[in-house]
């Protein structure tokens, strides 16, 4: 998987939501010479994502990669949307998402510990907290390399 550049997980963002949707998260990967661009959108908190949604939003990111060009390769474009094991990327999410079980993958060891799940606590003083069976953990956002919510079933 490669990080994509912040020009262009902006501007992949501003053309989501020109129709309608918000950036979840962006992503490049390469399998081989096969390159996918994945597209992650949502509508909003009580709208589900629908196919006519991914539909709109692959032909309006087609247009814009297409006149703009960012990318050096022949690539796959894939718009979904994130799924029940949905990513979180900022504090928002993480607040929004209070209550909710979730896996987070540190940068660097904490306690030990490279991963950490348990409930979402929410936010507090700009740090993500979570409690488990071991306790009550919070980290910086820059600690926490990648985190998901965990379906329960």
């Amino acid at each position: 998987m490669v990080k994509l550049e912040d020009r262009l997980y902006e501007g992949i963002a501003q053309q989501v939501g020109v129709v309608g949707c918000a950036l979840v998260d962006a992503r490049m990967v390469r399998v081989g010479r096969a390159v996918t661009l994945q597209i992650f959108i949502e509508k909003d908190e009580t709208t589900a994502v629908t196919i006519e949604d991914c539909a709109a939003v692959s032909r309006q990111l087609s247009l814009w990669l297409d006149v703009e060009n960012p990318v050096n390769a022949a690539y796959r474009l894939e718009v979904s949307s994130p799924g029940l094991d949905r990513p979180l990327k900022n504090l928002h999410d993480f607040e929004r998402f209070k209550g909710s079980q979730a896996e987070i993958h540190l940068q660097g060891l904490t306690q030990g510990r490279r991963r950490v799940q348990g409930e979402l606590l929410g936010v507090e003083d700009q740090k993500v907290v979570l409690k488990n069976a071991e306790g009550r953990w919070a980290f910086a956002l820059g600690e926490i390399h990648k985190a998901r919510l965990v379906p329960q079933w």
